[in-house]
């Protein structure tokens, strides 16, 4: 053998090591991308589980009752005050009222007795301090027939 025939070989011997690495690495390379598009298919396919999605919301948000508004709250606080209050006293000292339930308080500074046909009716000017400020109200009560007092109006002042 001479120096030439075994130079040929150690080419030919590092040739191939480096293409039988190649081949390996390309057949590695190509299962992997096998394996993780086989993997992934169900999650491309279905959407990630989002497919189901569109039939679950079944709640229908105007089927949710609306909270009673605030001041609503506080009228029947403010009914009982006028209801029970001595008219004549109103003008020298006006009647505070509190609603524990909401944590707003106001005080009536004015009322006035007024008869319309058989019922008896109160119109009424109150303050009402809250949590979203202080706030000026207007409203009328009347008793009906069987002694109970209805709020017929109450609202903010304009």
């Amino acid at each position: 053998m001479t120096v030439k025939d075994i130079a040929k070989r150690v080419c030919d011997t590092k040739l191939f090591s480096r293409s039988a690495g190649a081949l390996f690495g390309r057949i590695a390379g190509a299962a992997t991308l096998g394996v993780c598009v086989v993997g992934l298919s169900g999650c491309m396919g279905n959407g990630i589980g989002l497919g189901d999605a569109a039939g679950v919301d079944s709640v229908r948000t105007g089927s949710v009752p609306a909270p009673a508004s605030p001041a609503m709250v506080d009228a029947a606080a403010v009914q009982t005050a006028v209801s029970t209050a001595d008219v004549t006293e109103v003008t020298q000292n006006p009647i505070p009222w509190a609603n524990a339930q909401s944590g707003s308080a106001g005080v009536i500074s004015s009322i006035e007795e007024q008869t319309v046909g058989a019922m008896v009716c109160r119109r009424f000017t109150t303050t009402r301090h809250s949590y979203q400020g202080i706030a000026k109200f207007d409203g009328n009560t009347c008793r009906t027939g069987d002694g109970d007092w209805t709020l017929t109006s109450f609202g903010p002042r304009s």
